[in-house]
């Protein structure tokens, strides 16, 4: 069965200095020193601009354990609770993986959360035995042509967008992320938010295109993307400097976010999965 076109809009609930690695390995009191509880502050302003329209909410796990009212009001809000990983970093490892679902497996149960999304779209083959074995029913963690779903071994694959601008690919096999094979191989990630931060009218009209052919774009935000925090992107100049490709993840996409609720039908990633 083809479900029936929609936006998949999802919101990696992550904080503000995830995009930069020189956090990952702090000590957890020491992130959420730095979060400064900006992220809890940022999610009533942004389920306000939902309003009606339904999506998927991918949180980080020791974020959960900061702020255990982030997963409470994005389900009762109607939203789909997913998970991000535990802590947000490089997992490329079976082993790490195992652990990090691990970790937050408490809260995953209590939720429900039956979606993966690997911390900056980005994971292995070896991922999808392990999250069947955990309950969940798909997984958003690769890059690949709008419309395209893969079935894992009873784990669906629903990949970020991209518009293949030459030759369709037909192999899927993860890692499949963000990075320049995928780009000079002729994919145009336009369902990641750094290219949206670059190309906003262009992400608009491609997601226009591919609903009226049929197709579901899967697309990602950010909080800090929707809701400025305090401080930001001052506080994130060192990391930009070091690595000007942060940049676009700085400005802030709330009117965007606008435009796509206004004009297109939103659902979250679960009920998509529903109809497959």
């Amino acid at each position: 069965m083809t479900p029936s076109p929609r936006l998949l809009l999802t919101i990696d609930y992550e904080s503000w200095f995830a995009p930069s690695r020189r956090y990952d390995f702090l000590p957890p009191e020491t992130r959420y020193q730095l979060d400064g509880e900006r992220s809890r502050h940022a999610l009533d302003p942004i389920l306000e601009i939902f309003d009606d329209s339904k999506v998927t909410f991918y949180l980080v796990g020791e974020m959960v354990g900061w702020f255990p009212e982030l997963p409470e009001k994005i389900s009762k809000a109607g939203h789909e609770v997913g998970f991000h990983c535990h802590i947000h970093r490089r997992l490329n490892d079976a082993k790490e993986i195992e652990k990090d679902l691990i970790a937050s497996s408490d809260w995953i149960q209590q939720y429900n959360a039956r979606g993966y999304r690997a911390p900056m779209i980005n994971t292995v083959e070896e991922v999808y035995p392990l999250l069947a074995r955990h309950n969940f029913t798909y997984s958003s963690s690769q890059y690949a042509p709008a419309g395209v779903t893969v079935d894992k071994g009873g784990v669906w694959e629903i990949p970020v967008s991209t518009l293949p601008l030459l030759s369709t690919p037909t192999r899927f096999t993860a890692p499949r992320h963000m990075n320049l094979k995928l780009v000079t191989g002729g994919e145009f990630p336009y369902g990641s938010s750094f290219t949206s931060g670059l190309f906003r009218r262009t992400v608009y009209k491609i997601i226009e295109r591919d609903l009226k052919a049929g197709k579901s774009p899967v697309i990602f935000l950010h909080p800090y993307e929707i809701v400025t925090p305090k401080g930001y992107p001052q506080n994130f100049i060192v990391d930009m400097i070091h690595h000007p490709l942060l940049f676009p993840f700085t400005f802030n996409k709330s009117k965007f976010l606008k435009d796509l609720l206004k004009n297109f039908p939103a659902s979250t990633m679960q009920d998509y999965v529903n109809e497959l």
